[in-house]
Formats: C-alpha cells, structure tokens, sequence
C-alpha cells in the first residue's frame, strides 16, 4: 500500500505540473517577465541534475547511469548557456513563485525517490525523468517561449527543446525496460 502511495504522489506531482504548464490559455497562467524565465530556466535545469545525482548514488543499473549521466551534462550546459546570455544581457534571474514551486514539488520528489532502492528505485527514476521533461517540454514551449521578450532568450529557449525532446525519448527507451 505504501508503494501506491508513493508512486500516486509521484505521478499526482507530474500531472500537477503538466496542468500548470500545459495550459497556458487559462487565466491563472502566471506572467513572467524575462528574470523570472531565466530563473524557472536554471531552477529547472537544476532539478534535473539533482535527480541525476541521486540515480547516480542509488542506481546499478547501466542505462539508468548512463541516462542519468547525459541528464547531469546536458542540464549544466544549458545552464551555462543561460549564465552566459544573462550575464551578457546584464540580467539577474528573478526568483517567483513559479520557480518556488518547482524546487517545492522536487523536494517532494527527491524524498520519494530517496526512499526506493534496487529496480523500485531505478522505475521510480526513470518514470519521474519521462512525466518531468513531458512538463518541461510543455512549460518551456508553451510558457516560457510565448512570454519571453529579449530575442535571444526566447532563442536560447527555443533551441533547447530538441534536446529536451530527444532527453524525453531516451528516458522513454530505458522506461520500456521497467513496464
């Protein structure tokens, strides 16, 4: 019973996101002005190492390592890139509650994977990393895209979605080996 609760808590933690995201025609759809974005963009990122590093400690499955490694060097260099264009831009990324609530609900995250081990741990892992960039891809494509002003943030942004796509697609892969 403990399981289904955990795993009801995960997937209720992506569809929450996805909703948030996915949707940006509805009213409650937050305004973000281009800090905020870099801010949501980096925070993002970040959750996504963060999860690589706990794969990294808790996994010994070679593709869940492997993903989990391609994880943590994709998110920093798209993090640098945001660094870079922020600092030449002359912007600091702005705290709000968009990128509150993301490190809140991977928080949540976090503690639930952290309680799993062994193939539980590896499923739990890879299913998170497949709803995440399905929520990312949809937040930066459908949010963040559409509100960003400066030109080359909205293009860095842009050219970040064939790799969260080809991310998505690789996790999808190795989720096969877990249905």
């Amino acid at each position: 019973m403990k399981k289904f609760k955990n795993l009801a808590a995960l997937t209720a933690f992506s569809m929450a996101f996805v909703l948030v995201f996915s949707l940006p025609s509805l009213a409650q759809t937050p305004k973000l002005t281009d800090p905020e974005i870099a801010s949501v963009a980096v925070v993002a990122n970040q959750i996504d190492i963060n999860y690589a590093a706990i794969a990294k400690e808790k996994s010994k499955n070679a593709e869940v390592l492997r993903f989990a490694e391609t994880m943590t060097n994709d998110h920093k260099a798209i993090i640098a890139q945001a660094v870079e264009l922020v600092t030449k831009l002359k912007v600091t990324p702005q705290d709000n509650a968009v990128s509150q609530k993301l490190n809140a609900d991977a928080e949540k995250t976090k503690k639930l994977l952290l309680k799993k081990s062994g193939k539980a741990f590896d499923k739990a892992y890879i299913d998170n990393e497949v709803a995440y960039h399905k929520a990312v891809i949809a937040a930066v494509t459908g949010l963040l895209i559409p509100e960003a002003q400066n030109a080359e943030l909205k293009a860095l942004l842009g050219k970040v979605v064939p790799a969260l796509n080809a991310h998505l697609a690789h996790a999808e892969m190795v989720q096969k080996n877990f249905k």
